[in-house]
């Protein structure tokens, strides 16, 4: 049955992330090995960490195709398309900041079916189905968990892609974005580990989250986190946000659309 395939799926993303996660923890302390270059970082870490998602997903499910940050695109025929980022928040891991996590999504023709989160630091592991809920450390958890405070005191998570790092006019764009909603809130976070914010989100420790031209790997997990933890969605094109509840969403919304 659906619901079972993709509980399935779920122990698998999380089996597979919790490795990876497991492995970062233990190279955290020697994660200098960074090769950067004029907009990103990369560590061996990397490679190693989609290394270990990409075996366990493939010895569970070999007709699946796997879409990795790293490595690319690998084939199948399957019905589930996994999109890995088994280090999201390198530039965090290389500069010795503990946020970051690895994170493996399944997806089909629907959208995302199951994610799973690990954040190897804080020992975090969130895992969200479709239809389902969310999971923090095997606890459900909702957006509305968290102290509900009013817009003037929430913090708020942001998410960009590379086509706004590597376009200026994209960037003006995104600072306008993001300085418009900081005049509604407490304080705007410009993320570097998307998905570590996204299952702070989807616990009630963030308010909201604003995302401008997203990459898909991050995205389709944050998502999910989002839409079944319950938070409230505005998406227009390239831009897309979600908040605790409908009267935050829109006045976000509003602040967002009215900057670009």
């Amino acid at each position: 049955t659906p619901g079972n395939m993709t509980d399935a799926l779920a122990a698998v993303a999380a089996d597979a992330v919790t490795a990876a996660g497991d492995y970062l923890a233990a190279r955290f302390e020697a994660g200098l090995d960074a090769d950067y270059t004029a907009t990103d970082v990369k560590t061996a870490a990397d490679h190693e960490a989609e290394r270990r998602v990409i075996e366990r997903v493939r010895a569970a499910y070999p007709d699946h195709p796997i879409t990795a940050e790293e490595s690319g695109h690998h084939d199948g025929d399957g019905q589930y398309r996994w999109v890995v980022d088994a280090l999201d928040g390198t530039n965090n891991f290389a500069a010795g900041v503990p946020t970051f996590g690895s994170v493996a999504t399944a997806v089909d023709e629907a959208g995302p079916a199951t994610t799973a989160v690990h954040v190897p630091v804080l020992d975090d592991l969130y895992v969200a189905t479709r239809d389902g809920g969310v999971t923090h450390n095997g606890t459900e958890v909702a957006a509305t968990d968290g102290d509900s405070v009013p817009l003037s005191h929430a913090t708020v998570g942001t998410l960009i892609g590379p086509d706004v790092i590597h376009s200026e006019a994209r960037m003006d764009e995104f600072d306008a974005v993001a300085d418009s909603v900081e005049t509604e809130c407490k304080r705007v976070i410009r993320c570097w580990a998307p998905v570590v914010y996204f299952g702070l989100l989807a616990r009630g420790r963030l308010d909201g989250f604003v995302c401008f031209h997203p990459p898909e790997r991050e995205q389709v997990a944050g998502d999910l986190l989002a839409r079944e933890a319950g938070c409230v969605e505005r998406t227009a094109g390239a831009l897309t946000v979600f908040g605790r509840d409908e009267d935050l969403t829109e006045r976000l919304w509003t602040a967002a659309v009215d900057a670009l």
